[in-house]
């Protein structure tokens, strides 16, 4: 079903697009169906579409080219084997012969590589291949476009007749030339060959002393071209083969004709097979030149473009090297109408455009230049008032033009429509047509229609806030510089910032305060205020970004803080361990010590034993003893602490090796330096350094100033090039 009107198609320069698309298309048949493209509305067919196109462009970016679909239109061929008794020329089979090996490539190939390309592949299987028709051409015209010697064994014998006749031709010349070769009949060039006949070059005085037939003069007429006696008669015989031949070359062709003519329809397949094949590949190719995907689709009525680029726009600038600025924007059931307001060379219609353009592709089966997590719907119908479009024709004036149009789409506008208005309500009062633009709003808007406009009127502005499933954007503008961001705000409505403009521009100030008392004060107050707010937006924005930044600082340097403060508690843990531990030890050695003293005093030996066996009774009575299991834990513990440090071990350690051997490849592979007189060179893992005096057969004599050394270039690098 294709219902969006030419107008929206020609609004949003569709056309060019598919020009585009065109001159990317190999054939003529390709050009012709891509010229022809339209907007589609089920959803099945633009899956279908996207799918083979995204799969071609997947081709591209891999290693499984899809071979090349080139062909010539058989077009012509196609009519006269629909009618009877007609006859193809050898040039319609070859071409002929050339789509159905072409065809036969492609579904091998897609059989192969199904996998990678099953859209593509079931489009092939859809493709009934006869090997007959490839087979019978084959069979009787050669890769050389010539009818071969065994197509028939009548043609077998003619053509052999005509060698053994052409060879004594041949022979009956060499005689004659051979006679007269001694006589000073013969020109300097003695032969020549005239209208495909082997003739001698005799002087014009003595043409009547050489047998056979004149058959020419040179431009100058001195010299006579006669075909030998001899000649004659073998050349008339072949001249009657020649004409055999013809006649049996052309009941071959008869025949072959006849062959193929109940093809007919299935040739006619195959060249349309080629042609769609040749589309889906110029929509790969164009999508990847924009850098086109393949976007979420929904059913749940929800435009989501994320960092949009307007098609043409995005590859003019990238042609000329220049910035483009991407749009995001968002049509939902809970939020269907977006209001765009701003100063004008903002960006208010491209952005429109973007959205409408983009939309249009998607439903032709083409990739948009989208982020990846946008998410697209298909719409019925697209509906677009864009531009001035007055019609000189029928007396229409801008304004009655688009009151034509908008009750246009007030016939055609449906819960699944979306309308693109630009500059909405203008070309008449703005008082008066900005209530009936209201007016038209609050219809589309009771008809659950989607849309994007674009205004400068403040009772619009005030209508998007009023209503629940309306929202205003603006373009943000610069207040500071008057210059546009080219970006698209959703939320609030923006200023025109009229008078603002004007001031830059030159108009004096006093102009713009009598204009400004010439207006009621509350409007210039109203456009005042949103003024403001869009600027006290911008500068809460870049506030907003900044502290966003200095939070991320914060947290980084917190958490840096974090993992400090757990390193210090950790070390003061382990020194407070160690105290411990050492203060346990200095109160052991000193009891042992005093035991010690005590033994040595009065020598009683089994005083000092049962005071070292309480003191060890003591220290064993502090410990827990362990149960097996712990025991066991601990172990296994320890075990595993081994095997993952072992682990570890092992990667640094192949990561080691791995390092070692790209060094000696990247040693290897390394371009070796062209070494000169002067230069300033060391050996390799040396520090001397020393300029070459000599360089010969791969030796290079250095100069280290108190000796020379003469060694391999081999073994040299370079530190310095000769000033």
């Amino acid at each position: 079903m294709k219902i969006t009107p030419k107008k929206t198609l020609e609004d949003l320069e569709f056309f060019t697009v598919l020009e585009h698309l065109a001159a990317r298309c190999h054939t003529e048949m390709g050009k012709e169906l891509a010229l022809g493209i339209s907007p589609l509305t089920e959803r099945d067919a633009i899956l279908l579409l996207l799918g083979q196109t995204s799969e071609y462009l997947s081709s591209l970016e891999s290693d499984n080219r899809i071979p090349n679909h080139m062909f010539d239109r058989i077009d012509s061929e196609i009519k006269l084997l629909k009618i009877e008794n007609t006859t193809l020329e050898i040039a319609s089979f070859r071409k002929i012969g050339s789509i159905c090996n072409t065809v036969a490539t492609h579904k091998k190939f897609f059989k192969k590589f199904k996998i990678y390309f099953p859209l593509l592949f079931n489009k092939s299987e859809h493709i009934v291949f006869n090997n007959e028709i490839p087979r019978q051409i084959d069979a009787i015209i050669d890769r050389f476009g010539e009818v071969k010697d065994k197509a028939s064994d009548n043609l077998f014998h003619i053509r052999r007749q005509m060698n053994q006749v052409k060879g004594k031709i041949s022979q009956s010349f060499s005689s004659a030339l051979n006679l007269y070769h001694g006589s000073d009949y013969l020109d300097d060039i003695r032969e020549s060959v005239y209208e495909n006949r082997r003739v001698l070059a005799v002087k014009s005085m003595y043409r009547r002393k050489v047998k056979g037939a004149v058959v020419g003069n040179s431009k100058t007429g001195s010299i006579a071209y006669i075909e030998p006696e001899a000649t004659l008669k073998y050349s008339r015989e072949l001249n009657n083969l020649e004409f055999d031949e013809k006649e049996e070359i052309q009941r071959i062709l008869n025949e072959l004709t006849a062959v193929i003519r109940p093809f007919a329809s299935i040739l006619a397949d195959y060249q349309v097979f080629l042609a769609e094949i040749d589309l889906t590949a110029a929509k790969a190719k164009y999508g990847a030149e924009m850098n086109a995907i393949l976007p979420k689709i929904n059913d749940d009525q929800r435009l989501f473009l994320r960092d949009a680029f307007h098609p043409l726009l995005f590859l003019t600038n990238k042609q000329n090297n220049q910035k483009i600025f991407p749009q995001s924007i968002e049509l939902h059931p809970e939020n269907r109408i977006i209001v765009i307001s701003g100063p004008n060379a903002g960006g208010k219609s491209i952005t429109l455009k973007t959205i409408g353009l983009l939309q249009l592709m998607f439903q032709s089966g083409l990739l948009i230049p989208v982020h990846e997590r946008s998410s697209v719907c298909i719409f019925t119908n697209v509906l677009t008032d864009i531009g001035d479009n007055q019609s000189i024709e029928n007396h229409l004036s801008t304004y009655s033009y688009r009151l034509k149009n908008m009750n246009y789409f007030l016939k055609s506008c449906t819960s699944n429509t979306m309308f693109l208005i630009d500059e909405f309500g203008t070309g008449s009062d703005p008082e008066l047509g900005g209530a009936l633009a209201e007016a038209f709003l609050e219809v589309f808007y009771e008809r659950e229609a989607f849309g994007v406009i674009t205004t400068h009127y403040a009772n619009l502005k005030l209508l998007a806030n009023e209503l629940p499933y309306v929202s205003n954007a603006n373009m943000l503008f610069d207040g500071k510089t008057l210059k546009p961001t080219f970006q698209l705000v959703l939320g609030q409505a923006g200023s025109s910032f009229t008078f603002e403009v004007a001031q830059k521009n030159g108009t004096p100030y006093s102009l713009i305060n009598r204009a400004k008392k010439k207006i009621e004060r509350g409007k210039v107050r109203f456009d005042a205020t949103i003024a403001k707010m869009q600027k006290e937006r911008s500068k809460m924005a870049k506030t907003g970004s900044r502290l966003q930044e200095e939070e991320l600082k914060a947290r980084d340097e917190a958490a840096r803080l974090e993992k400090l403060n757990a390193k210090i508690k950790a070390k003061l843990e382990n020194y407070q361990e160690l105290y411990d531990h050492d203060q346990r030890m200095i109160q052991l050695g000193n009891r042992i010590n005093t035991a010690a003293e005590k033994y040595f005093v009065d020598k009683k030996k089994r005083v000092l034993v049962s005071e070292l066996l309480r003191i060890v009774e003591t220290e064993n009575s502090k410990r827990k003893k362990k149960t097996s299991k712990q025991a066991k834990a601990e172990r296994s513990k320890k075990i595993q602490v081994t095997q993952e440090v072992q682990k570890k071990v092992k990667v640094i350690r192949k990561k080691k090796v791995l390092e070692q051997k790209n060094a000696v490849l990247k040693e290897k592979f390394k371009p070796k330096p062209v070494f000169k007189i002067g230069d300033r060179v060391r050996m390799i893992d040396g520090k001397a350094v020393g300029s070459i005096d000599k360089l010969e057969k791969g030796k290079a004599t250095i100069n280290y100033g108190v000796f020379t050394s003469t060694i391999s270039v081999t073994q040299i690098e370079l530190v310095q090039r000769e000033k």
